[in-house]
């Protein structure tokens, strides 16, 4: 492949009222041959910016993440899936170490990619949110999206690579961005746990959280972080807690 060909890969990413963030990611996918964006009812500049930047836009209700994203991928035209989420950036590294690996026969069915966290203007390099490898990008012939409504993800079944390089992550905006979120994740996951018939025993969610908090902490390095890594745990460990007493609620009706 020349240097100057775009990548043989369909860019996928979900979008709702994401002009923030897309204002960020954008402009760093220029290197791919098609960007597909899934908008489901955006009010804000979204579309706007979207056409801008020539990204081809499709419209269609929520139906919830598994089932969105599953659309999205069967849309894609080129050879290659890149699952990109809005508030993530492909770093000028990961450019090169792509084009670097699409100029030869790649070995492997699948591309994992290690996300690092940014928030409240640190990078996040040690704890629960650090290393995070994800299966992003991946032949689009042969996938399977595993279907749970909270951290969806791809499934193939030939060989995965790990690259180099990182993907930025521009997760939270503030701690109430983050509390905001994790009430609405955890309510997902307390009703997805319900539905396949999972209780709580007592004091359940304390024993979890108090696991959490020392992997994120201790074990996982995130008092490297200092203070802020002190937070970070906290606020993870509050998250475990949060969601077992919505799913004692659920399961208890």
């Amino acid at each position: 492949m020349g240097i100057k060909e775009k990548l043989p890969i369909s860019v996928c990413i979900l979008v709702k009222n994401e002009e923030e963030n897309l204002r960020r990611a954008l402009p760093h996918l220029s290197m791919f041959e098609e960007v597909l964006v899934y908008d489901s009812g955006s009010t804000d500049k979204s579309i706007e910016i979207c056409k801008s930047f020539g990204t081809k836009v499709i419209h269609g209700e929520w139906l919830g993440f598994p089932l969105s994203r599953k659309k999205l991928f069967s849309l894609a035209s080129q050879p290659w899936i890149f699952w990109l989420d809005a508030d993530e950036v492909v770093t000028q590294n990961l450019s090169e170490e792509l084009k670097v690996l699409f100029a030869q026969e790649i070995q492997a069915d699948g591309l994992e990619i290690n996300r690092m966290v940014f928030f409240l203007g640190k990078w996040v390099r040690h704890g629960e949110w650090f290393p995070d490898w994800n299966l992003r990008i991946f032949k689009s012939k042969d996938w399977q999206i595993v279907d749970q409504e909270v951290h969806e993800s791809v499934h193939i079944p030939g060989k995965m690579i790990r690259l180099k390089s990182v993907l930025e992550h521009h997760t939270y905006k503030d701690w109430d961005d983050r509390r905001t979120r994790a009430e609405k994740y955890s309510a997902l996951w307390a009703k997805m746990k319900s539905s396949n018939g999972q209780t709580v025993a007592f004091g359940e969610e304390y024993l979890r959280a108090s696991w959490r908090f020392f992997r994120a902490f201790f074990l996982k390095g995130g008092f490297l972080d200092g203070l802020f890594g002190l937070k970070i745990a906290i606020s993870i460990a509050s998250e475990v807690i949060l969601k077992y007493k919505k799913l004692r609620l659920l399961s208890s009706k």
